[in-house]
């Protein structure tokens, strides 16, 4: 398992904890559009929030939930992980 999440793991996520089907290439072309323009609101983000904290068994800055955009999301994500996560 990879220690950064990419654009094709995030538009998992938001199929599986915000129930909304995103394609990878789609996710990426918006990367910096809104969530909410591909349908995803604050619930779906704490979702998506809840799985990576499972996923990676520690919290994450909980202000996740507040970026607007994929990009914003990945990098904040990233920069929050544990190195070797």
């Amino acid at each position: 398992m990879s220690d950064r999440i990419t654009m094709e793991e995030l538009a998992g996520l938001i199929k599986q904890a915000a129930g909304i089907t995103v394609a990878p290439e789609r996710l990426q072309e918006h990367a910096d559009g809104d969530f909410g323009e591909l349908g995803i609101d604050s619930l779906g983000m704490l979702g998506i929030v809840g799985a990576l904290e499972n996923r990676f068994g520690t919290a994450l800055d909980v202000d996740l939930e507040r970026c607007h955009t994929p990009r914003e999301f990945l990098d904040q994500v990233n920069s929050s992980l544990p190195a070797g996560a």
